[in-house]
């Protein structure tokens, strides 16, 4: 009988590969002994250990069973119905739907040295339940506890423009960060987005006074541009109506009308002063 050897990964300090074995490690005989005396005392017992050797998992749970302290296979149990031994194995659940959960506020300086606060959201599952078990005590709490780390460290090289303006870059950049450390571990990271970015009351006021004058600014100069038009085209109908002197008695019939219109009391009648003057030359 033949051993496969197969090199699996290299040693972080050495840079040597880690060789690791195929075949599983033997039980041992004392090991056989107890799993030997342990299906005897189940078969001897049978109605009453049936019980105890059926378990079921859920559609999105698999099992991952335990035999003397030692993985049984390297694929889970589930979903359904499975075997184990009641004195030699264990087993844990293990959930494989999205799991959320909230970041809490960091408080962190960008690259401008801007004091800022940020929180998020994480969606992550496990995709190997295994290595979930196996690799780490705590899952869950691993990928939380990382995702801080990561949020602190990958907004810690943004200036304040970036963070408020590209913020599905860095979600993107957090979420390939955390699936590379946490792939190890079994967890799929499937989406980081980024809340609410919390700033300094004194720079919302910086900010909000530096709009409010910019948009003042774009007021005066679209103010300043429209008396500008409005000016030429006065001048053009200014030119009109010298060259056709009864443009300027229709223009005042046309404001007599607009203004009797609106049931005004008082009417005001502009009198030419041409009439006046010739008035007055007759008198004398």
């Amino acid at each position: 009988m033949t051993t496969v050897i197969r090199v699996q990964d290299r040693d972080t300090v050495s840079n040597r590969p880690i060789i690791q074995d195929d075949k599983p490690p033997s039980m041992g005989c004392f090991g056989w002994l107890i799993i030997i005396i342990s299906i005897i005392i189940t078969i001897g017992l049978l109605p009453i250990t049936i019980f105890m050797c059926i378990k079921i998992v859920q559609e999105y749970e698999r099992a991952v069973i335990f035999r003397l302290g030692r993985i049984l296979d390297k694929k889970p149990k589930g979903p359904g119905i499975f075997f184990v031994l009641p004195c030699t194995d264990s087993f844990r659940k293990v959930d494989l739907r999205t799991v959320t959960f909230n970041i809490p506020a960091q408080e962190f300086l960008t690259k401008d040295s801007v004091t800022v606060n940020v929180d998020g959201v994480v969606y992550f599952r496990v995709f190997d339940p295994i290595c979930s078990v196996a690799n780490v005590s705590n899952a869950n709490q691993a990928t939380q506890l990382l995702a801080q780390t990561t949020l602190r460290n990958v907004l810690g090289t943004k200036n304040l423009s970036e963070l408020l303006s590209d913020r599905e870059g860095i979600s993107n950049s957090m979420q390939i960060a955390l699936d590379e450390a946490t792939g190890v571990w079994g967890i799929k990271v499937e989406r980081v987005e980024i809340k609410d970015v919390k700033l300094p009351i004194q720079l919302q006021r910086a900010m909000a006074a530096e709009a409010e004058a910019s948009r003042e600014a774009r007021a005066k100069v679209i103010a300043a541009e429209g008396e500008m038009n409005a000016s030429r085209a006065l001048k053009e109908a200014s030119l009109v109506i010298a060259e056709s002197p009864s443009a300027l008695q229709l223009r005042y019939l046309q404001t007599l009308s607009t203004i009797a219109a609106e049931r005004n009391s008082t009417i005001i009648f502009p009198l030419p002063i041409d009439i006046i003057h010739h008035f007055t030359s007759k008198r004398n």
